[in-house]
Formats: structure tokens, sequence, C-alpha cells
């Protein structure tokens, strides 16, 4: 799965729930004539991503190219179950990316529109997010 080969900081703090911010970066379609773009905020997990590329890859058959708009850098720690607090913070468990309203999460270009709609529909599904199909 995805994940970042180095880091200036291994941990981060959490930051502030930022739901009602639209993006201003990646909201238009720069490689691909199909694209599938967040209506709504929520962190992307890197195993979700890698699920929706999946599906995208499976129902594309080898045909087409597909591009990746987003990547999981955020790192989110956990603590052990039954510890108590005191401990600091926990390790590492997962990466993630805070997905804003408006980002484009992946395009597809060389397929025809049906394949590509029904593709990025499928792959919608895997995400957390409310995901609307956008054509260049």
């Amino acid at each position: 799965m995805l994940q970042p080969k180095k880091q200036k900081h291994r941990k981060w703090q959490k930051g502030r729930s930022r739901k009602r911010f639209k993006e201003t970066r990646g909201v238009t379609l720069n490689f691909g004539r199909f694209g599938l773009q967040a209506q709504s905020a929520s962190w992307v997990t890197a195993a979700q991503i890698e699920a929706a590329r999946k599906t995208i890859s499976h129902s594309l058959k080898g045909a087409g190219k597909l591009w990746i708009r987003i990547f999981p850098d955020k790192p989110v720690t956990k603590l052990p179950p039954e510890v108590t607090l005191g401990g600091g913070k926990g390790d590492i468990d997962h990466y993630v990316f805070p997905v804003k309203t408006g980002r484009v999460l992946f395009e597809i270009d060389g397929v025809d529109e049906k394949t590509a709609r029904s593709a990025l529909r499928v792959a919608g599904h895997k995400l957390p997010v409310k995901t609307k199909i956008i054509v260049k």
C-alpha cells in the first residue's frame, strides 16, 4: 500500500476538522478525460485508495490509463488495546490523506465513457466520501 519513504516528522498532530471548507488545489482534470471528484470531506486511508485502485484496474481490464491524484502522507497513531494513559503518543498505525470537498481523486483516459463511468462508480463505493464522476 501507499506510504511515504521518509518524512521530516515521524508523528503529526491531528489538525482541526475542515469539513465546511472547499479544496482550492487539485479540483480540475489534468491528465485524463474522466475523473472521480469528492463531494464531502474525510480522511481516506491508504487501504481505501488501494481498494479503489484495484477495482478501477479490474474494470478497465488492462485498457486505458489510471492516475491516482492523492497520496496518503499523514501518519495516524494508535495506542495498543488496554493501555492506560500517560505512556506518550502511540506508534504509527496507518497513513491517510485528508480529502476536502472538490478534490479530484482518480482520473482515467483511453477507454469509452460507459466503461469509465462504471469503473469510477464502483471505486466510489470503496471510499468514505461522497463522489461525483466528472468529464472533461
